[in-house]
């Protein structure tokens, strides 16, 4: 979005602010219905994080979206609360924007900075991440890359090669031959 429409568009917003907690809270109120929600330090002036929501399919208000800062987790016992959720040691991508810069940080990644590498692929006007470490020495095939978007999500797919599918089947049957430990069981059993 071009500078001066998004500046029209907060312009044409209805807005409210509260100042709390050392932050200026904003909220804005678009005429397409959609809500923004951002956090400043009240120090530094710097956007802590800023949320989207707009209406359900059904007209209800739908979740918040965060578009920088951290990610919200439900509350425990409160009602949106799953019982099966992602592991906390999987990457964990965010952005979070200083006064001078756009910052995207990925959480959760064990390697050293060598292992890594950032680059602008000016044509596609785009930054790459790469990383040298290979999980399989497998040539990656463009044919089994797919993605797609729903509910404001970017699922990406791999379909895994033949190898992979074929070791992992084994792996299955070695673990089916462990006899598995009752409740009462103190220690974990093998044939």
């Amino acid at each position: 979005m071009a500078v001066p429409s998004w500046l029209e568009r907060l312009r044409a917003s209805s807005k409210t602010a509260l100042v709390q907690d050392g932050k200026r809270k904003i909220h804005y109120l678009f005429e397409d219905g959609k809500e923004m929600a951002e956090e400043y330090d009240i120090k530094t002036g710097q956007l802590i994080s800023r949320k989207w929501r707009e209406k359900n399919t059904l007209g209800g208000t739908g979740k918040w979206q965060v578009e920088v800062g951290e990610p919200t987790s439900p509350l425990l016992g409160a009602l949106e609360s799953e019982l099966i959720t992602e592991s906390s040691s999987n990457p964990i991508f965010m952005r979070k924007d200083t006064l001078s810069s756009f910052q995207w940080r990925i959480r959760n990644l064990p390697y050293p900075k060598e292992v890594y590498s950032v680059s602008v692929e000016e044509e596609q006007r785009c930054c790459v991440i790469r990383t040298t470490n290979k999980k399989h020495t497998l040539p990656l095939d463009a044919a089994a890359l797919s993605f797609t978007h729903a509910n404001n999500t970017l699922i990406i797919t791999y379909q895994k090669p033949k190898e992979i599918l074929a070791a992992e089947e084994q792996l299955q049957k070695e673990l089916k031959k462990i006899k598995a430990a009752n409740s009462g069981d103190g220690d974990c059993k093998t044939q």
